[in-house]
């Protein structure tokens, strides 16, 4: 296997782009990101995305946006994996180039939910969930993880407010990013004051939906100049659990985050002291909790202390969303992934802007697919 680069990166603003078509965001993306690589052509497209045959009425993603971004001729091939789609397209580029049958691959992530209406998307998203045992049940993806945080703060002793420092940070953090949807601070009162959307779920703790698209050009390492840092992709891994919550070993624990993060920190060969920003799955403030137990940063039942004590903060001891995160910067399912893969490339190419973290060698992303049935990790490496 060959040792893989990511030499360019593309991303749009988050939003409501009444004004872009679903081919248009993901062009944007790419051809940013194949501008900033210095390439005019692709060997491979690989397209991260979960609702385009409903929201948007299209299927075929590989070839139109491959057709669309002069790429036409090249294998190209649409990727769904629910929410962690994104990363799942990365996952599968980097494979193709570290295979050594493709010397040059693009990942982009891409969704167009605010055409739709609101009640069609929320059904569109529970399909990610088990259509025998859940969504039959009346249960959407909100309802779910209101669940798991009802049951995380009954065994664990938690409050709800206890979990106000994971919003607050994403949204401190999204004030200087230029591409989140929402570039503006809460506080304590405002999270407090903030409508119960599921009990104990509020208005919050909840990432917003919008429209975007992120985008990496994938090369050999070996073909990328040593006269500037490369980033490197130092560690792959994705790993499944049971789709229905109820039948997985706990309801309170990632298992699949947890064997993707072992298995990507083995391929690293670190361990999660070593990770400088993680840029985690917060679609709910229960969701990162689980996330930063899961990954190593924090023992069961722990994950709101890292909050509340600071340390997911910039200088903390594990920055999180560091550009916003799902929370704040927008959450577009298919392309969450590769917002992530972005972000953590600008930190450690030390472009991150006001928040950049002091000196990073190595950062984590980590995509969520479902309720937790489908987790892909990878992190990645500065090198002089």
């Amino acid at each position: 296997m060959r040792d893989v680069a990511v030499i360019g990166i593309g991303q749009t603003k988050i939003d409501e782009h009444w004004d872009k078509s679903l081919r248009e965001l993901a062009g944007d993306a790419a051809l940013a990101a194949m501008a900033e690589a210095g390439v005019t052509k692709v060997s491979n497209v690989y397209v991260g995305n979960m609702l385009s045959e409903g929201a948007n009425l299209q299927a075929q993603l590989g070839g139109l946006i491959a057709d669309w971004i002069g790429q036409r001729y090249s294998e190209a091939v649409k990727i769904e994996s629910a929410c962690s789609s994104g990363s799942a397209a990365f996952r599968a580029g980097f494979l193709a180039v570290a295979s050594g049958e493709v010397d040059v691959a693009l990942a982009v992530g891409v969704e167009k939910m605010t055409d739709s209406p609101g009640s069609e998307i929320t059904s569109s998203l529970a399909t990610a969930a088990d259509a025998d045992w859940e969504v039959e049940q009346g249960l959407s993806f909100v309802a779910l993880n209101a669940l798991i945080m009802k049951r995380y703060l009954y065994e664990y002793g938690w409050a709800a407010e206890d979990f106000a420092e994971f919003s607050i940070n994403a949204h401190e953090n999204a004030l200087s990013n230029p591409n989140a949807r929402f570039q503006l601070p809460i506080s304590k009162s405002s999270y407090s004051k903030s409508p119960l959307i599921c009990d104990p779920i509020n208005l919050l703790d909840a990432s917003p939906i919008g429209d975007g698209a992120a985008a990496v050009v994938l090369v050999p390492a070996n073909t990328v100049s040593t006269e500037a840092p490369r980033i490197v992709v130092a560690g792959s891994a994705a790993a499944t659990d049971a789709i229905a919550i109820h039948s997985r070993k706990s309801p309170l624990w990632l298992q699949a985050a947890e064997i993707s993060a072992k298995k990507a920190y083995a391929q690293a060969g670190i361990g999660p002291e070593q990770i400088d920003v993680f840029e985690y799955h917060d679609a709910f403030t229960i969701v990162a909790a689980l996330s930063l137990e899961a990954a190593g940063f924090a023992a069961p039942g722990r994950g709101p202390a890292l909050a509340k004590e600071g340390d997911i903060k910039i200088g903390g001891r594990i920055p999180v969303a560091t550009l916003g995160g799902l929370k704040a910067r927008g959450h577009p399912v298919g392309a969450t992934g590769l917002y992530q893969i972005v972000e953590v490339i600008q930190q450690l190419r030390g472009n991150a802007g006001q928040t950049q973290v002091t000196n990073p060698e190595f950062g984590m992303a980590q995509n969520i697919g479902g309720s937790g049935s489908n987790i892909v990790t990878h992190i990645f490496q500065r090198l002089e």
